[in-house]
């Protein structure tokens, strides 16, 4: 089968087309015949092996998966054993464990749903990582009916859909974005939007009840100040952080600790990969409560070119490849 492969960790130019071996699922396992892969941050990070905490589970001095990118929708081409659920010839949306910039990959069945006859290919993989990320970000920071939230990266693949998100539940969304996305990030619920070239968070002393930060690139002192008394910080990721060793992740890890002295709830999201929540948020798209937005879409031949579309961090919501 076609895949994009590595050998080595690096920027995009060590991907490259070649023709390699289709992999089998073992027990509790799907193959699936790719149509569509999202290409995410968490794409460059595996690509990069940056920061380099990421090698622990990629592999230390090369990566152990030649084959990256994780978001998939397609086709169920075989069930291994023990899978209940799906069969051959079911749309799946989810995420791969054997890579999905490929022809055909090997997904966990429990990291898998069905996909809605009403949702395209492209819109489906777009949806698993950065979709879940958001809503577990939602869920974490207990967003309700006006709630006054703060989304960092407001345009990006995990800010567009925790915009939506936040608003679907009634609360009152700012984004922080760049200008020329304002207004993408109020048609996708944001009541005001925070350039952040010209404003910080924290601007004339407002207050949030929850910040949904998915940046990454800000110290924790000035988003306490914009948190209100008894409120909740959710720091996404870390994508923008400097650091060779554990990059903008620092910030997750240490928020808890800084939270304690703060009086604030402070939480550094481990976002979760489940059906349940595909499942979910695949039926809100297919009622229309919910917008993929999409930037770019490449053919798998040009995924590196996905990638380093995506590492340039100009984004506006997800870029997609595909077969």
């Amino acid at each position: 089968m076609k895949a994009i492969t590595q050998q080595e960790y690096g920027n995009a130019d060590v991907l490259s087309l070649n023709d390699i071996e289709p992999p089998s699922p073992g027990k509790g396992e799907v193959l699936v015949d790719v149509r569509a892969v999202g290409v995410g941050p968490e794409t460059v990070h595996l690509v990069a092996g940056e920061p380099r905490m990421v090698r622990l589970g990629t592999g230390l001095t090369r990566p152990r998966q030649k084959v990256p990118a994780r978001d998939v929708a397609g086709v169920v081409a075989a069930v291994g054993p023990e899978v209940e659920g799906f069969a051959v010839g079911d749309e799946v949306l989810g995420t791969s464990i054997s890579g999905s910039f490929a022809e055909q990959a090997v997904c966990k069945a429990s990291r898998l749903a069905h996909k809605p006859a009403d949702v395209s290919w492209v819109d489906a993989a777009a949806l698993p990582i950065s979709a879940g990320t958001a809503l577990d970000a939602v869920n974490a920071g207990r967003i309700g009916e006006g709630s006054r939230v703060l989304v960092i990266g407001a345009a990006g693949g995990v800010g567009a859909y925790a915009v939506q998100l936040a608003a679907l539940r009634g609360a009152v969304v700012t984004g922080v974005c760049s200008a020329g996305k304002a207004d993408l990030v109020r048609s996708l619920g944001a009541t005001d939007v925070i350039d952040y070239r010209v404003d910080e968070v924290d601007r004339d002393g407002e207050a949030y009840d929850v910040i949904l930060d998915c940046a990454g690139n800000r110290p924790l002192k000035i988003l306490r100040r914009a948190l209100a008394e008894g409120g909740s910080l959710i720091v996404v990721g870390g994508d923008s952080g400097k650091g060779k060793i554990l990059g903008g992740f620092q910030r997750g890890i240490l928020s808890p600790v800084y939270g304690l002295f703060a009086r604030r709830r402070m939480v550094g999201l481990m976002s979760t990969e489940k059906s349940a929540s595909y499942a979910e948020l695949s039926s809100l798209v297919a009622d229309g409560s919910l917008r993929v937005v999409v930037d770019r879409t490449y053919p798998l031949a040009d995924a590196a070119e996905a990638v380093r579309h995506v590492a340039g961090g100009h984004n506006a919501g997800k870029t997609v490849v595909t077969i």
